[in-house]
């Protein structure tokens, strides 16, 4: 479900040009975003993101000290219900697999109209994964890919818990909803979730969700 009018979604933004990186806060402001801070570098993110705890992270790929997949793969190891919306000047296929495969929920070039990129952070906001067209069939060949690779291979074994925690994913709980559900905490299903992901060669929770209801987990 989207957030409603009075559910003010947090939003970050993080670039390093000062005059994009205000600009873009003011329209989010206007549009009824919470803007919880700006920041211009990786380690000003990281800090930020720590401090303010918002929503959702607008993230420019190239920054001067860290590249913004490791950036995005921080962020999401310190909180993974964080998401992560890359806005980018880049459209090239390495950079757009470097943010999803570091866990971004979306991707959008800085070409995007202002009313698709408003959309995004609160399609974001809400867990949908969000890209440019164009930019969404080259993930889903690579995710592809990836799906067809353990035909070749013995295929990974996932603990009971695992699968449980995975067919809960799958049902569209939240990871607060499952650890109160399997009485765990909130931290202990987001390492589930997690070495999941890496067992399985998967890079965000969206791809997590199409392999369960592909498995017939849900």
């Amino acid at each position: 479900m989207y957030p409603g009018p009075d559910d003010p979604i947090g939003v970050a933004v993080v670039d390093d040009h000062p005059i994009w990186r205000d600009g873009m806060a003011e329209k989010l402001t206007a549009a009824g975003f919470t803007v919880t801070g700006t920041a211009g570098d990786g380690a000003q993110a990281l800090r930020l993101v720590r401090a303010t705890r918002p929503r959702v992270v607008l993230l420019d790929l190239h920054l001067p000290d860290l590249p913004g997949a490791e950036v995005t793969r921080r962020l999401l190891a310190a909180d993974a219900s964080i998401r992560v919306l890359v806005l980018s000047a880049s459209g090239e296929r390495q950079d757009v697999l470097d943010a999803v495969g570091a866990g971004a929920t979306g991707y959008l070039v800085k070409s995007a109209r202002l009313d698709e990129v408003l959309a995004a952070v609160r399609r974001a906001a809400a867990g949908e994964a969000v890209f440019t067209p164009g930019l969404a069939g080259l993930v889903l060949g690579e995710y592809q890919r990836l799906v067809d690779a353990p035909a070749q291979v013995a295929a990974p074994r996932l603990t009971a818990r695992e699968t449980e925690v995975l067919r809960l994913v799958a049902k569209g709980l939240t990871y607060r909803e499952i650890a109160e559900r399997l009485t765990l905490s909130h931290r202990t299903v987001q390492n589930h979730v997690q070495n999941t992901l890496t067992k399985l060669q998967l890079h965000n929770k969206a791809q997590l969700v199409r392999y369960a209801l592909e498995q017939g987990l849900d």
